[in-house]
């Protein structure tokens, strides 16, 4: 008889248990609280949880603990259970009532038995083997369907040997036993269909994530490797901040929601390009449009050179019949030396169409000169000027490939990134995605964009991207207007944009302490990339 100040404490336990239940978010972790907490209330020595399968038809061994024979198997433990899934019906499809864990399924009905050995109707003998070649007794068991909110079994409880209170003697599960047991079965069913619920949502949004990825990516090949390769980097990153314990950012810390709520951020910190024009995106060169009209210009060249070399002809065949050797040789030479400038001039404007160097004032100068020397006709014989305005606009870009009016559209696409975040009703665990994952462009110094914080006006997390996001681009390979960064040119980037108030100081500090830089350089990387930075 369990005394009254006993019940009294399980109760309180079975309360204490049923709010725990309700915080843990990892499956695995919650179905073994669930068979411990179970065998704590009963003072069982063993327990086996099984689960559903989702066709309906077997019961699946989850995890199995037996505390005096000193075994675990399943869940955190380790070591894998290999036992088959129990049938609930037979070949004909008839149920299988002699397996007490399938009658309790089938029949959503507590089993609870004294003694195994003289149990009539039930099959025990696996149960008998085991004790045989293990020397146990199994004896007392007590095994409770889990149904959840729509009253579907979706497991099954079984507690062994329970336990006189204050020693090993086994005795039978009382009426209270049973109670507390099928109560926290309750409990367990729907805190696990909970999980499970949440589980495949969340699961399903991360498919929607992904497929706006996965659209990015058809869109532009050269932006889906950086969708998955940020949030990587911020995580690492990220995990090496909140194991910090010294210095300005020992008080960060992170539980299982934040890093769930982060990871998102990560994933969706780009996803306004799907509303950025491909040809911006993927623009390689200074030219670039739908096609490089680098080749258009180098077509005029060979205008103006097959010119050179008719004007040539057309004056040689002026002092025909040839009079004066030397003058036609002096013609001669003209041309060819028209010839050689007009290559000179191409080659100079397909080296600068490239865009991988910035520009000095002197090469701006000679674009603008090329633009005024040369005059060549079009298809229709009229003289028109060799660079259109939007050519020489785009030759003359100092840094990079994109003009002025071109860089705002890409960097339009964080401001959209923001607006398509806001617009989604984010529940109170992951309303911190649109700040983090809008935050990656701004600078500690106030100068980033779209709002120019300060690095006070930012989180954490946000600063965290921003840095993220900056060494994946240094490094990445897949960009068509540049070649990926080796280590150590990216650390000395890096280590400038510390100084001059681009990124955060104490979390930069971190990535290069920590060695954030080489685990993620190890996993994303070439390996010709890999090389060892400067102290």
């Amino acid at each position: 008889m369990d005394s009254a100040d006993d019940l009294l404490k399980r109760l309180e336990q079975l309360n204490d248990i049923g709010a725990a239940l309700s915080r843990e978010r990892d499956i695995t972790r919650l179905l073994e609280y669930i068979l411990l907490a179970a065998k704590a209330i009963t003072h069982a020595d063993g327990g086996t949880l099984y689960r559903m399968t989702e066709n309906g038809q077997n019961l699946r061994f989850e995890m199995l603990r037996t505390d005096s024979l000193n075994i675990a198997m399943g869940g955190t433990s380790g070591s894998a259970i290999s036992f088959p899934d129990l049938p609930l019906f037979d070949a004909a499809g008839a149920p299988n009532d002699s397996l007490v864990a399938g009658y309790a399924a089938i029949h959503v009905q507590t089993v609870n038995i004294a003694d195994a050995y003289t149990a009539p109707n039930f099959d025990f003998s696996g149960t008998r083997r085991f004790d045989e070649r293990t020397g146990y007794r199994s004896k007392s068991f007590l095994t409770v369907p889990m149904k959840d909110q729509q009253g579907e079994v979706i497991g099954v409880l079984q507690l062994i040997n329970a336990q006189a209170y204050g020693s090993s003697d086994v005795v039978a599960f009382s009426s209270a036993d049973q109670s507390l047991v099928e109560s926290l079965a309750s409990q367990a069913a729907i805190a696990l269909s909970n999980r499970l619920l949440m589980t495949q949502l969340e699961e399903l949004f991360e498919s929607f994530i992904n497929l706006i990825n996965l659209a990015i990516d058809e869109k532009s090949p050269y932006t889906g490797g950086h969708c998955q390769r940020v949030p990587a980097l911020t995580m690492m990153l990220a995990e090496a901040v909140s194991e910090t314990v010294d210095g300005p950012l020992a008080g960060f810390k992170m539980d299982d929601r934040d890093r769930y709520e982060l990871k998102i951020a990560g994933l969706l910190h780009d996803c306004g390009k799907i509303a950025t024009p491909v040809h911006v995106v993927d623009k390689a060169t200074k030219l670039q449009t739908l096609f490089d009209r680098v080749d258009l210009i180098d077509t005029r060249f060979e205008v103006l050179k097959r010119d050179a070399e008719l004007h040539a002809l057309r004056q040689q065949l002026a002092l025909r019949p040839c009079v004066d050797a030397q003058a036609e040789a002096t013609i001669a030479a003209s041309a060819l030396s028209t010839i050689a400038g007009l290559n000179a001039d191409r080659d100079f404007l397909r080296a600068t169409n490239v865009g991988a160097e910035t520009m000095s004032d002197a090469s701006l100068q000679r674009v603008a000169a090329i633009a005024r020397q040369h005059v060549w006709r079009n298809v229709d014989g009229v003289e028109s000027e060799f660079l259109s305005a939007d050519e020489l606009e785009n030759l003359s870009i100092k840094a990079g490939t994109l003009t002025a009016s071109e860089r705002k559209i890409i960097n339009q696409h964080i401001v959209t990134t923001i607006r398509m975040l806001e617009q989604l009703p984010w529940p109170k665990h992951l309303k911190n995605v649109p700040e983090y994952a809008g935050g990656h462009h701004e600078r500690v110094d106030g100068k980033g964009y779209p709002k120019g914080l300060l690095r006070d006006q930012m989180s954490v997390q946000a600063r965290v991207m921003g840095i993220a996001d900056i060494f994946e681009a240094l490094t990445a390979t897949d960009r068509p207007y540049k070649v990926g960064m080796k280590l150590s040119q990216a650390v000395s980037t890096m280590n400038k944009f510390k100084a001059n108030g681009h990124i955060d100081p104490d979390l930069f500090d971190i990535f290069v302490k920590k060695g954030v830089y080489r685990r993620y350089a190890e996993q994303f990387l070439d390996p010709s990339q890999i090389d060892e930075i400067g102290s």
